[in-house]
């Protein structure tokens, strides 16, 4: 492709353009896994693939530092697969159409999965730099990171001898983590009763909502865009017109704010006019809600024509509506520690019909584990009033703030020494595999960092250029350094 062959640094771009030509959505890493086990062993270098498509690869250290503690480079292999509607693409198949816009790499009407595909790319480039100079190496790529965590769980952690870690799944240059919130799932099933259509004749309609930035579940979730789930169930609910319920979806990834969503309903042909305009009513008063963190938010009326021959009981839909519009989605608390951080937080991000039950997901967050099972077991109560099922993961820990770490003032002394100003110390709202990493090595000291990219698990997502190339060079002075 050469998309990003005059780019530096140059190597970390060639890695980067290949991870986006091989597709590797969250289980779907094999083929990127593969193509790296079979890199690292083709360099000569110690390299352990398993069976969650875990990959491990060791690089002694330079001469003269072949006895050092060893460092960790972490990062994940996978990303989240989120495109916009009208886009035809299949991540299961197809390479990322990336493009260079100024200073951005971005991908056409998908996101560009350098969270965390950039990290994987800078770990490749050291590792296949022979003029380094650097302690010995352990470069963990894990799976399955964005949808569970599953490969950090499963991974063999007694290969590893180092006792301190870098996680480069960080998105804010000039920003070290040091903490970050814990994680868990909460699943509903509402059994569908459906009822035949009753007779005479009925105008077919697809409510649609859209035009929402939607976002990284974690990292947005402070920035007030609105949920395509929540507000579909507010313009269902403030319906007067009496309609009958066909379909509904809503979102894709459990982890991504929701940017679109909609329903398929039959009204009588006489209805369809007051319909239209309960829905522009609610369109205005959308635009003026949102007008700042969603300026372009629609909902909308589709006439395309649709047939069915069944539709939901009156009493499922009154349940599907009462249950979307109840489940808490957003912040929930804000941290007194840490003045700005959110604290917890739940995210709706899936609403979709399987096997004769609409299906919601929500992503539930939390620096407080107490308070993360709080939320969860809230949902699991509010599904049950509803007639539906609810069920908490187990989740995923989080990432305590240390006190006191070597690591930390080590990249905070190099930072200033370089830049002539101090790094900022944060702990974050997202998930990283740093709990799990925390869990498996005793002592373990950690710190994340990474180049700038926004708009996160949505098409929008683009990575800095010139950000890359101050972290990769940065990244070559802290393990010269260290």
């Amino acid at each position: 492709m050469d998309i990003l062959k005059n780019l530096q640094p140059t190597a970390v771009f060639a890695h980067f353009e290949k991870i986006c030509s091989i597709p590797h959505g969250s289980f779907n890493e094999k083929a990127l896994s593969d193509y790296i086990t079979q890199w690292a062993k083709g360099l000569g270098l110690e390299t352990v693939q398993d069976e969650l498509w875990n990959v491990i690869i060791k690089k002694p250290g330079t001469k003269g530092r072949e006895n050092d503690e060893a460092m960790i480079i972490q990062a994940h292999t996978d990303m989240v697969c989120e495109k916009n509607m009208d886009v035809d693409f299949d991540f299961e198949t197809q390479g990322l159409d990336i493009y260079v816009d100024g200073d951005w790499i971005k991908a056409r009407g998908t996101t560009l999965g350098g969270d965390n595909g950039i990290a994987v790319a800078m770990a490749m480039a050291i590792l296949e730099d022979n003029t380094l100079e650097h302690p010995p190496l352990e470069v963990v790529l894990t799976t399955v990171e964005e949808a569970g965590m599953d490969g950090a769980f499963a991974l063999d952690a007694s290969i590893l001898k180092g006792t301190r870690l870098l996680n480069v799944d960080n998105s804010d240059e000039g920003v070290f983590l040091t903490g970050c919130a814990g994680g868990a799932n909460v699943k509903i099933n509402l059994p569908i009763i459906k009822q035949d259509l009753p007779g005479g004749d009925f105008a077919a309609f697809t409510i649609f909502v859209g035009g929402l930035k939607g976002g990284h579940s974690g990292m947005d979730i402070n920035t007030e865009r609105a949920n395509s789930n929540k507000l579909l169930a507010r313009a269902l609910r403030g319906l007067k017109t009496p309609f009958y319920l066909v379909d509904i979806a809503g979102g894709s990834k459990d982890n991504a704010i929701p940017r679109e969503a909609w329903a398929k309903v039959l009204v009588k042909p006489a209805d369809g006019g007051t319909m239209a305009r309960e829905i522009a009513e609610l369109d205005a008063i959308l635009k003026a809600e949102l007008s700042t963190p969603d300026p372009d938010v629609f909902v909308r009326l589709d006439g395309k024509p649709f047939s069915s021959t069944q539709v939901f009981l009156d009493e499922t839909t009154k349940n599907l509506i009462g249950l979307l519009t109840a489940i808490p989605s957003g912040i929930a608390h804000m941290s007194i520690d840490f003045p700005g951080l959110v604290e917890a937080s739940s995210n709706m991000g899936v609403v979709r019909i399987e096997d004769n039950k609409v299906v919601i997901t929500n992503s539930v967050r939390s620096s407080v584990e107490s308070r993360k099972n709080e939320i969860c077991e809230r949902i699991e109560y509010i599904a049950a009033s509803f007639g539906a099922e609810g069920k908490a993961s187990d989740g995923y820990p989080g990432w305590a703030y240390s006190p006191v770490s070597k690591l930390r003032e080590t990249f905070k002394r190099i930072y200033f020494e370089k830049y002539g100003k101090e790094a900022t110390i944060l702990a974050i709202h997202a998930g990283l595999e740093c709990g799990i990493f925390a869990s498996k090595i005793d002592g373990l000291d950690m710190i994340s960092f990474g180049p700038d990219m926004f708009d996160l698990h949505t098409p929008d997502e683009r990575v800095s250029i010139a950000s890359v190339e101050r972290c990769y060079d940065f990244l070559k002075d802290v393990l010269k350094n260290l």
